[in-house]
């Protein structure tokens, strides 16, 4: 890499006011000093640090979701707030906050904070780089292409393969199709189709009205009883398109269902792909990461098939939000869907500058805190998470599967779905609303997702502190508030 070009201190000028001179910062400067070390900047952090770790270690006493939320004022006051007002208005915040912390917290895709990744996120704010362009990030824009690149490698996407980290799974989802129609040159075809199964997530639906299709163009296929898209079915559409002179933008897999983390079959879909030279793109927002662990890989056959992935680190590994990465086998298709010359940017020294690889022009980097996250927990650590996680799974399913009256739907991932059988709609959305309620009042958190129609309980066993006791204790209340044969309102007789 070329080293930036020296330059030259001019003398300080007397006619520009520095940052501590400039009214309304209280005691607190409203910039680091760049002169030496500033003890107020290093004080203020000391102390808010000290209000999340405080906020974090009590996370057990309390519950997943706070009992009240009070917000302080929103708009700036005329004069700006000192450290002490500063810190007790975060803490007001905090006090109103969800707490991933709490080895309760079952309801969602959200794992309690990896501690290095905590850190990298403060320091990334610190340094304040921009992904944009190689010279406003030279070497977090290298650690990006780097880090990338091993990832797809691990994943099975071959050498020459790597990728950008994204806003969140939706955005990844989004280039790769924009990516994907652009390389197909069907940039123009207003009748391109996208196909997935029932159970796609809804990123999928947003991203049709991006790039300005229709409703239609994207086609949901059925899955079989395992909740995983029907190659069969898959194959049979694609020779109706062909023959009707149809074509398809891509065909989206899923590793990872978001309610019951169904996992397709990833290498027939491959197939079919190939057969008709199509796009395939991996949804892996959930699932993907599974391939970081050995003894899980079975999971995930030909997801090294793929043209492109889709990977949340930030759904299992503890990496904070967001940490989005879509990966492909050829990288360079990324920029050329995307790349703009930046014609107000120095030229890259490397491989090209972040804003070219993707939709976001400037953006943080993000990629700091998955690379310290995946560096403090080790292959053994990642390995350890995802066997974790999947190990809890197994331990409610075996409790709750002991109860007839439960309808369980799950896959090979870390979440599980249960519902009473037999209830119709509006029964199964009472009963899983009344029963979410005594979850939480015992400190348990659920989610309540509609499926196919019925409302369900979700749970989501990714969060390393819980404990088999928790899960007994879940199981106990959830048999509890089971409604009695015949009981067409869903609710336990007690109530």
């Amino acid at each position: 890499m070329a080293s930036a070009p020296s330059v030259q201190r001019l003398p300080h000028s007397p006619v520009l006011a520095d940052a501590a001179e400039l009214h309304g910062f209280a005691e607190l400067k409203g910039f680091a000093d760049p002169a030496g070390l500033d003890p107020q900047l290093e004080r203020f952090l000391h102390q808010a640090s000290s209000l999340l770790c405080q906020w974090l270690g009590q996370a057990e006493a309390g519950s997943p979701l706070p009992a009240l939320s009070v917000l302080p004022a929103v708009e700036p006051e005329a004069q700006g707030l000192p450290a002490e007002r500063l810190l007790a208005d975060l803490q007001l915040v905090m006090e109103g906050a969800f707490n991933p912390n709490h080895p309760g917290a079952l309801a969602h895709l959200d794992p309690p904070p990896l501690a290095a990744s905590i850190a990298a996120d403060l320091i990334c704010a610190g340094l304040n780089n921009n992904l944009l362009a190689e010279e406003l990030s030279p070497s977090l824009t290298r650690l990006e292409r780097s880090l990338c690149c091993w990832l797809a490698q691990q994943l099975g996407l071959g050498d020459q393969a790597g990728g950008v980290a994204a806003s969140g799974g939706s955005l990844s989802n989004l280039m790769a199709l924009v990516t994907a129609r652009r390389s197909r040159g069907l940039g123009c075809r207003a009748d391109a189709v996208v196909l997935c199964s029932v159970d796609a997530h809804v990123s999928l639906d947003k991203a049709m009205t991006v790039m300005g299709l229709p409703a239609h163009a994207l086609q949901r296929l059925p899955v079989d009883a395992q909740g995983r898209l029907e190659a069969a079915a898959l194959g049979e559409r694609l020779d109706q398109l062909a023959a009707a002179g149809i074509p398809v933008l891509a065909v989206v897999a899923t590793a990872g269902t978001t309610v019951r983390g169904a996992i397709d079959p990833l290498d027939a879909i491959a197939a079919h792909c190939r057969r008709h030279g199509h796009w395939l793109h991996v949804d892996g927002a959930i699932g993907a990461v599974f391939a970081l662990a050995a003894s899980q890989r079975q999971h995930l056959v030909g997801l090294e098939l793929a043209d492109s992935v889709t990977v949340n680190p930030q759904k299992l590994l503890g990496i904070t939000k967001t940490s989005s990465l879509l990966l492909l086998a050829q990288p360079a298709q990324l920029q050329a869907a995307f790349a703009t010359g930046l014609p107000y940017m120095e030229p890259s020294w490397g491989a090209g500058h972040g804003g070219e690889s993707g939709l976001q022009g400037s953006r943080p980097a993000e990629i700091l805190k998955l690379w310290l996250g995946l560096r403090q927990l080790g292959l053994n650590g990642i390995t350890a998470l995802v066997e974790g996680a999947i190990r809890r799974r197994r331990q409610l399913e075996i409790l709750l599967a002991a109860e007839p009256r439960l309808q369980l739907l799950g896959g090979p991932l870390h979440l599980l779905a249960f519902r009473p059988r037999g209830l119709k709609a509006e029964a199964a959305d009472a009963w899983s609303s009344h029963t979410r309620q005594a979850l939480l009042a015992q400190h348990l958190m659920l989610s309540r997702p509609c499926y196919h129609g019925h409302h369900h309980l979700k749970a989501v066993l990714g969060n390393p502190h819980t404990q088999a006791s928790h899960l007994e204790r879940l199981a106990q209340i959830v048999q509890a508030n089971l409604p009695e044969a015949g009981d067409a309102a869903g609710l336990p007789r007690s109530t």
